[in-house]
């Protein structure tokens, strides 16, 4: 079991949080502010703002330390906002043409989008040029984040709060559900209710954050349960966000308050795992 390290200050809803050196950025859903917040990872003290100009709904934030950028998912306007880091630099955006969702950042710094309406993950590179589509197959429903592997497959997690079944899958590079976790959504070892983003560390462990159990699970790299990793005790509210430091041992973890059907509130809290 993780310990909490650190609490960020609740506020707004958060959308996501990623870091990139010794600086988190956490992306919050306002309506009235179209910034991201700058912590240190050490202090975990506010330092600044950075603006993105034209940021609609926000969805998901992830780094790239290759390209010295953020990606923001926009899913009122179909846009990936591309950020320079750390300081805002050179903010540019190109459309999905489909509405995206979570984001993550492969091996070879290209940006994968899923995109849950259509079934597809879209790799762009980090100028925007739509490199290839997955088409995910039929019972993978609502695909909400995708992250690959080393080896070209992909950990993707699956489950709206009206889907009978709640999975994480191992998928191929052409879209075929080579293994999965969960099933019947419960709250039991080997039920998930609501898997909506995952982390995976340089080993292929993957972390789930499981929403509505409060939860985040640690699955081995053949997606068999190994141990909860952060629990109720260490959460106020829903975990709808992951983001793995792997070098500080440290998962951020967006722990979002629910009520009247949105997201009123949230907070990040430092697990160290």
């Amino acid at each position: 079991m993780g310990r909490v390290l650190q609490t960020l200050p609740e506020a707004e809803p958060v959308s996501g949080v990623t870091s990139l050196d010794n600086l988190l950025y956490v992306l919050r859903d306002s309506k009235s502010t179209e910034q991201i917040e700058v912590y240190d990872t050490d202090s975990h003290q506010l330092q600044r703002r950075v603006t993105v100009p034209g940021l609609g709904n926000r969805a998901d934030i992830v780094a790239c330390a290759h390209n010295r950028c953020a990606y923001i998912s926009d899913h009122s306007k179909n846009y990936i906002h591309r950020v320079g880091l750390p300081d805002g630099a050179h903010v540019t955006k190109w459309p999905v043409n489909d509405k995206p969702w979570f984001l993550s950042v492969t091996d070879t710094h290209a940006v994968l989008v899923t995109c849950p309406v259509v079934r597809k993950i879209k790799e762009f590179s980090t100028d925007g040029k739509l490199k290839r589509e997955i088409q995910l197959t039929q019972d993978v429903v609502s695909p909400l984040h995708a992250i690959q592997l080393s080896n070209g497959q992909f950990v993707v997690c699956r489950g709206e709060r009206d889907d009978p079944v709640h999975r994480v899958c191992l998928v191929s590079s052409d879209g075929q559900v080579v293994k999965s976790f969960g099933g019947v959504k419960g709250s039991g070892r080997q039920q998930m209710y609501l898997p909506c983003h995952v982390a995976v560390d340089s080993n292929g462990f993957v972390f789930v954050a499981d929403g509505n159990n409060h939860r985040v699970l640690l699955l081995s790299t053949s997606l068999s349960f190994v141990r909860e990793v952060v629990s109720l005790e260490h959460l106020k509210w829903y975990p709808i966000r992951l983001w793995l430091d792997e070098n500080r041992r440290r998962l951020y973890v967006v722990d979002n308050k629910w009520d009247n059907d949105k997201y009123t509130s949230g907070r990040v809290v430092v697990i160290g795992v």
